[in-house]
C-alpha cells in the first residue's frame, strides 16, 4: 500500500483525525492529507522537533532512548506523533480524542506502509507429480 492509500484508509477508519503526515527522519515527507506540500513539510519538521525536545527533556530527568509515541493535548485538539524505525506519522485531532484508539490507528497506518514496502516472498515452485513409465514385461 502506498502512502496515499494508507492515509486514505486512516481517514476512513479514524473519524477523530483531522490531518496527518507521514515522513522520515530529517523531514522527508512520504505522504500527507494536506493540499499544500509546504504545509506538510512544516508539520513534519515541527512534529520531529517536538519529539526531539520531549526526548531531550526526558533524558535530563531519567534516562536515554527514543520515544515510540507522543501525544500533546491542547484545548483545540491533540497532536500525535508515532515512530516506527526511521518512519514517523504525525496527526492532529479534535479535542479529547480516544487516545489509545488514535495511537492504534496511526500504528496501523505505518504497518500498512511497512507491509507494502517489504519485498514479497515468492511461494516455492510447485513440482509436477512424477509420472512413471509403465514397465513392459521383458518376457513378451
Amino acid at each position: 500500500m502506498d502512502a496515499a492509500a494508507a492515509l486514505e484508509r486512516l481517514r476512513e477508519i479514524s473519524s477523530q483525525i483531522r490531518a496527518a503526515v507521514i515522513f522520515e527522519r530529517g523531514g522527508k515527507v512520504v505522504g500527507s492529507t494536506f493540499a499544500d506540500e509546504q504545509r506538510a513539510k512544516e508539520v513534519a519538521d515541527e512534529a520531529e522537533a517536538l519529539l526531539t525536545e520531549a526526548e531531550q527533556r526526558r533524558d535530563q530527568a531519567d534516562g536515554a532512548g527514543e520515544f515510540a509515541q507522543l501525544e500533546v493535548a491542547l484545548q483545540a485538539g491533540s497532536v500525535f506523533v508515532v515512530r516506527d524505525g526511521e518512519r514517523l506519522i504525525a496527526a492532529t485531532t479534535r479535542p479529547e480524542p480516544t487516545v489509545g484508539l488514535v495511537f492504534y490507528d496511526l500504528k496501523s497506518c505505518l504497518r500498512d506502509l511497512e507491509t507494502a514496502a517489504a519485498p514479497k516472498k515468492r511461494a516455492p515452485a510447485r513440482r509436477k507429480p512424477a509420472t512413471r513409465a509403465k514397465k513392459t514385461d521383458a518376457k513378451s
